[in-house]
């Protein structure tokens, strides 16, 4: 009887890079490292500004690959793989910037200082750290989930690099965007040629207000979220400022007494007002659980994520001599080694308040959610990973665990925050780099060097993330005048655990006064935590030091004072004095709690809606301009197809891009002037935000054209019309 051959299963096919791994064309170059460092120095620095705004940043793989392809191009020739390079050493400022941004400006919010070397030392330790612990899962995740896994931006700047190799891209979009957009910002927030906050106050309806922030960088961020997300933004805005505060301000204004710890009566307060003392706690309570309910809807893929990654993770693990060039990792030793010796390197800095247990609990949740966050991205791509969630679940297992053992004194808030912070920076920085060595793997890039370019670029970007963030605090932190008549502040010695209130043991000068600075910890009567001026002979508060970055005073003397938002970072604040030290307004806190969960059995997507209600409507406002101006150039070309590089890299997006880069870093700029000329500002009494164009004259000269409502909204259109024609073409 004949026998019948079984057919033989034909090998699944080898997966062939753009580059093949038997060529080694240039790639770890000093050119490619260097350049990719100078435009993760400016990414990082545009990516806090904007984190700072809006707490959010995007991508800024894609930008900084077609730059570099426009750089090297002046230059002659440059290979495809080094310009991955550039734009692998570069992106690690956006990632590391987010992962900073959300938790460190809790510390100021606390009443405590932050310098640049503690930023920097937090942020080189946590984008390390994340990129040494992802290398064991790149097999795993990169090479064996390639076809499941996509990494959507991965994917796309891989796309645009082999665009650029082919000569495809117009980077002059980018090049013409980031000059306007200077311009632009520089003449209204530097010069205040015409007007930054155009708004309306109602008179009728008591309460309503909204207004619009006419920034380059916050209509770029609407047009490339698009119309959905911006539009949840806005309703968020909308709901608070034309719901909430006029409800507060309507049931409120027959009270004959303050509420909640103030003293001043609702009756008296500006819509500003009430914002910082009710919508403030609201908004935050609903990020918060939002982002817990984000993190939870998450969870199938979190476990499927941590599980498919250890079981692979010995994969990683074997014989490197006998792999090509495109299979090459840094030493598995390497990583693990090394992140123990980072995490406890953080012990012996005391101004981080991280003890041992800190290091542990940095290992233990910096490596869970590095794998988690590290397949996330694959799934859903680095926008939308819910770095903000698993900082939120870490915090609260780190203070939960400080809870328990007894370490409730306030200095241990700066331990948390600081714990977190770094498992913040790892996670984010994680994600990042998984898109990187994706784009990597499809263009045939060595791995081992991508990492290498990935830690050089972590270390770099570290620098400019501190010193921005310092400098922008500084620059808009403003001192107040804050009185509570009979209250006395009676301080404790540097360093008491439990006090209210604690001595800085430092003085300042204001106004042609000395006064002692302390810092209120906890609510003391009517008096809310912050840095504060007292005066040495009846310790009566005198000023409040209100912080650039979270301040709470938004007008003085009718006039709008700028600050930084920072909403991620608030968050952390509250979750973490909430556990410590449980002295918060839970009933505020509770309703946005419930307001989360209304707008999920909406069926809506709270997290946006939740950040909108916690952000000034001037932010959402402006970003959901963009959103419109989006909406209408997809409107026009319905029915068309294209690519996600072309997608990506097209006329829109890369005009966009360059007006967030350009209106961030223009701000950046004037704050940069405004803290070297804060001394002349001081003796003219002019806020040091506002005196180089003091100094200028053209907003005097210019009269009723510098403060119209309507000429600032026209301005504006015109912007926007510009973004649309571009994109339309």
């Amino acid at each position: 009887m004949a026998t019948v051959t079984p057919p033989v299963a034909e090998p699944a096919p080898t997966f062939e890079p753009f580059v093949p791994p038997t060529r080694e064309p240039a790639e770890l170059t000093v050119r490619a490292l260097v350049l990719g460092a100078l435009l993760g120095l400016v990414f990082a620095a545009s990516s806090v500004y904007l984190a700072l705004k809006i707490g959010l940043t995007v991508s800024a793989s894609i930008p900084i690959a077609v730059l570099s392809v426009a750089f090297f191009r002046t230059l002659g020739h440059s290979t495809i793989l080094e310009n991955n390079m550039v734009q692998t050493t570069g992106s690690a400022g956006e990632s590391i910037a987010a992962g900073i941004v959300f938790t460190l400006p809790a510390i100021l919010l606390m009443g405590y200082d932050l310098s640049v070397g503690k930023v920097a030392v937090v942020a080189v330790v946590g984008g390390v750290m994340g990129t040494l612990l992802m290398i064991p899962l790149r097999r795993a995740l990169i090479v064996k989930e390639h076809g499941r896994l996509t990494y959507p931006e991965g994917t796309a700047c891989a796309e645009v690099l082999v665009a650029g190799e082919r000569g495809g891209l117009q980077a002059r979009r980018l090049f013409q965007a980031f000059g306007f957009a200077f311009a632009y910002k520089f003449l209204m927030s530097g010069l205040k040629v015409w007007k930054e906050y155009p708004g309306w106050v109602s008179t009728g309806y008591r309460g309503a207000s909204i207004s619009a922030e006419v920034s380059p960088e916050l209509l770029g961020v609407g047009y490339i979220i698009g119309p959905r997300i911006a539009g949840y933004l806005f309703a968020g805005g909308s709901l608070a400022y034309l719901v909430l505060i006029p409800a507060i301000k309507l049931f409120g204004s027959g009270l004959t007494k303050p509420i909640f710890a103030e003293t001043t009566l609702i009756a008296d307060m500006s819509p500003s007002d009430i914002r910082a003392n009710f919508v403030f706690y609201i908004g935050a309570g609903a990020v918060a659980s939002a982002g817990i309910i984000a993190l939870l809807r998450s969870l199938p893929t979190i476990i499927g994520a941590f599980r498919s990654g250890f079981q692979d993770l010995r994969g990683s693990l074997g014989d490197a001599s006998a792999r090509v060039r495109t299979d090459v990792d840094l030493p598995v030793w390497v990583t693990l080694v090394g992140a123990v010796v980072l995490a406890l390197f953080l012990t012996f800095l005391p101004q981080l308040s991280v003890n041992l247990l800190g290091a542990i609990l940095i290992i233990v949740f910096g490596f869970f959610f590095v794998v988690v966050s590290s397949r996330i991205t694959g799934e859903i791509g680095v926008s939308a990973n819910p770095v903000s969630g698993m900082t939120i679940a870490a915090l609260i297992g780190t203070t939960a665990i400080f809870l328990l053992i007894g370490w409730t004194g306030v200095d241990h808030r700066v331990g948390a925050i600081s714990i977190a912070g770094v498992i913040a920076v790892a996670a984010s920085n994680a994600g990042a780099t998984s898109q990187d060595l994706k784009t990597g793997f499809l263009v045939g890039a060595t791995p081992r060097r991508q990492q290498i370019g990935i830690i050089i670029g972590a270390v770099t970007s570290a620098l400019a993330v501190g010193w921005t963030l310092t400098l922008l605090n500084t620059t808009y932190t403003t001192i107040v005048p804050e009185r509570h008549q009979g209250v006395a502040l009676q301080a404790a010695a540097p360093g008491a655990e439990t006090r209210s209130v604690t001595s800085l043991g430092e003085r300042m000068r204001h106004a042609g006064h000395e006064y002692d600075v302390v810092r209120v910890n906890l609510p003391t009567q009517g008096v809310q935590p912050g840095k504060y001026l007292i005066d040495p002979a009846t310790r009566e508060v005198a000023y409040l030091v209100d912080p650039g970055i979270g301040g709470r005073i938004r007008e003085l003397d009718g006039r709008p004072i700028t600050k930084l938002d920072s909403p991620k970072a608030t968050i952390m604040a509250l979750v973490t004095d909430g556990i410590l030290t449980r002295k918060l307004p839970w009933g505020l806190v509770l309703i946005g709690v419930f307001l989360t969960l209304s707008i999920e059995l909406m069926g809506l997507q709270s997290l946006p809606i939740a950040v909108g209600v916690y952000l000034p409507i001037s932010t959402s406002s402006a970003m959901f301009a963009g959103g419109v101006v989006r909406w209408l150039v997809e409107r026009r070309a319905r029915g068309g197809t294209r690519s996600i590089a072309e997608v990506e890299s097209g006329p829109g997006v890369l005009f966009s891009s360059g007006l967030i880069a350009g209106g961030a870093l223009a701000g950046i700029a004037i704050a940069g002037v405004a803290a070297a000329l804060v001394k002349r500002a001081d003796a003219a009494q002019v806020p040091a935000a506002d005196y180089l164009a003091h100094v200028a004259g053209l907003q005097d000269a210019l009269g009723t054209f510098a403060t119209n409502d309507l000429v600032a909204l026209g301005v504006f259109a015109f912007m926007a019309a510009v973004l649309y024609r571009v994109a339309s073409r």
